[in-house]
């Protein structure tokens, strides 16, 4: 499976559950959702690196921001784009 860039976004708490982050690919067909990592340094990238991981994917992310969240990819691409 090819892999795609993660989009990361918080989502506050409810009346129910505490915050949390949701990392989906890129086309939006898979995520992840963690509980808010408070003691984490990188709580976006641990979402990221959740997909990631439930995906089977393995590889150098690099990390960008957006006004909702993050967006990672990968710096050691398994995909070409043909000439």
């Amino acid at each position: 499976m090819v892999r795609s860039a993660i989009v990361t976004k918080y989502l506050g708490p409810t009346n129910t559950k505490g915050g949390r982050i949701k990392a989906t690919t890129g086309n939006g067909r898979y995520s992840v959702t963690i509980d808010y990592p408070h003691e984490s340094r990188y709580p976006h990238a641990d979402a990221a690196l959740a997909l990631c991981w439930k995906m089977g994917w393995t590889g150098t992310l690099i990390e960008g921001g957006t006004a909702d969240g993050s967006v990672f990819v990968f710096a050691d691409s398994e995909s070409h784009i043909a000439d």
